[in-house]
């Protein structure tokens, strides 16, 4: 049943991972947590994959987390545990040397949104919906700030999480939340696009550029070109970085 919640596909060097509870609107209950968890370590694990295609099923790409659930436990370690969770599987898609790339097919709410906030591109289709809302419910999402924050401007964030409104995809695109909006019949060849480019490029090369691109941006500027060029001396020591230079220069 775990692994049922979270599907996984290899070809081409790209894997895809989705979402697979749409009766429940694909809302992160502790099971489903632990379950892309899973794929995420699986993915991080296998050498054939070079990216990763983050999809949902069903008409929504995640309501956030399992409210139901939520309820059923009145202790308070339970619910911090549970934060806790969520908070690893973030850290864990973050730390995945290989890029997410989230596929939005409907609305990203609370923890949903958080999870496209996470993945390092998103594309998203026009009617799609976004937000961290659940101030809404008088509970203010605030392991959902902590990923919405780093991918747009601060006022943005405090915009949707003090408020609790649902922005469109177009707009989500202006704030930088996602990459681009498409028609929804556009929508698996922008995606397809953006992954394909991205496995025809060194995996190598794309581990230490995600590592040091998140890294360097929690540092101040001296630091942060410091820390950037340890990471290019360390790329320029990569063999097949050397050759592909090489037959570059003999071309020209």
């Amino acid at each position: 049943m775990r692994n049922e919640l979270v599907l996984i596909d290899v070809a081409d060097h790209i894997a895809t991972i989705t979402l697979n509870r749409p009766d429940k609107g694909n809302a992160l209950s502790a099971a489903m947590m632990d379950a892309l968890e899973d794929r995420v370590a699986e993915v991080s694990a296998n050498p054939d994959v070079r990216v990763v295609i983050l999809a949902a099923n069903g008409k929504i790409f995640s309501a956030g987390h399992d409210l139901e659930e939520m309820l059923e436990h009145e202790d308070r370690g339970w619910q911090q545990a549970h934060f806790d969770r969520c908070s690893r599987l973030m850290m864990a898609i973050r730390a995945c040397p290989k890029p997410f790339v989230a596929r939005v097919q409907g609305a990203a709410v609370a923890a949903g949104c958080q999870l496209v906030a996470t993945c390092d591109l998103a594309y998203a289709v026009e009617t799609a919906k976004f937000g961290i809302n659940g101030i809404n419910l008088g509970l203010f999402c605030s392991t959902p700030s902590v990923a919405l924050s780093r991918a747009v401007q601060p006022k943005q964030a405090l915009d949707l999480a003090l408020t609790g409104r649902l922005i469109l995809a177009p707009r989500a695109a202006e704030i930088g939340l996602i990459n681009e909006a498409v028609p929804a019949e556009r929508l698996d060849e922008v995606v397809q696009a953006a992954a394909s480019a991205i496995a025809a490029k060194l995996p190598e090369a794309i581990g230490l550029g995600k590592s040091l691109f998140y890294r360097q941006t929690e540092l101040e500027i001296a630091d942060a070109y410091a820390d950037a060029a340890v990471a290019m001396a360390d790329n320029m020591d990569l063999s097949a970085t050397r050759e592909k230079i090489g037959g570059f220069v003999r071309k020209g």
